[in-house]
């Protein structure tokens, strides 16, 4: 996995370039799961450029991440993050230290979601926070994506018409495993995290996804990207 993104690093960032609204439609749904946040550590940090942009166009400042990819975490630190090398299973969250706890993109690229969730919840204080965001296994980009998986490329028939002029860099697809927004629910449940909510955006075919700028809506029936917020009680 690690490899995948220390080799991708900048095509990473290309791809959401390309792609502003799809980018910036995720961002104002990550700023919308931190509202009233304090101190945030973001699992996954990838290059920064989420924290960036949360910084510069939001006011929420996160300045401590987590990455395993050298690659993506270099790129970070240029960004003003703090930015410790280690994958989610083997991170410490610290012990009370964070109100929250971030997985922007990320779940779909851990392992052991499980443990990870029970870790965070253990290292939350009392009315701390996990949000877990990603691309949802039964959305339309859950779909789309596990098809180019399966194949093995962009280039198919069965997926002639279907994905929009820039898809997701097939490497990086190819590294994924998606979950069900009822599987993150259910984990975070079992970790013992209380009055759930969630938030969506993308909510048109990804074909057209990036010709809109959206605001994020409450729950997770329609939306190609979304959150699951629980909170330690």
């Amino acid at each position: 996995m690690k490899q995948h993104f220390d080799q991708y690093a900048s095509l990473y960032d290309a791809w959401f370039m390309d792609n502003m609204n799809v980018l910036m439609s995720e961002a104002r749904l990550v700023a919308r799961t931190l509202q009233g946040s304090r101190k945030i550590l973001s699992v996954g940090c990838g290059s920064g450029l989420f924290e960036k942009i949360l910084r510069e166009e939001f006011g929420i400042d996160i300045t401590e991440g987590i990455e395993p990819s050298t690659g993506m975490a270099d790129i970070a630190r240029h960004r003003g993050l703090n930015v410790a090398i280690a994958t989610a299973e083997e991170a410490d969250f610290g012990c009370g230290e964070y109100d929250t706890i971030l997985f922007n993109g990320t779940p779909s690229y851990i392992t052991d979601l499980a443990a990870v969730v029970r870790k965070a919840y253990e290292a939350l204080p009392a009315g701390g926070r996990a949000v877990l965001i990603d691309v949802p296994k039964e959305s339309g980009y859950g779909l789309m994506y596990n098809l180019a998986k399966a194949v093995g490329t962009w280039d198919h028939p069965l997926l002639k018409g279907v994905y929009p002029p820039n898809p997701y860099p097939i490497e990086l697809v190819e590294a994924a495993n998606w979950r069900t927004t009822a599987e993150k629910v259910a984990l975070m449940t079992e970790a013992g995290f209380a009055d759930l909510e969630s938030f969506q955006t993308l909510t048109t075919h990804p074909l057209v996804s990036n010709n809109l700028l959206e605001d994020p809506t409450p729950g997770s029936d329609k939306g190609d990207y979304v959150a699951v917020i629980g909170y330690k009680r």
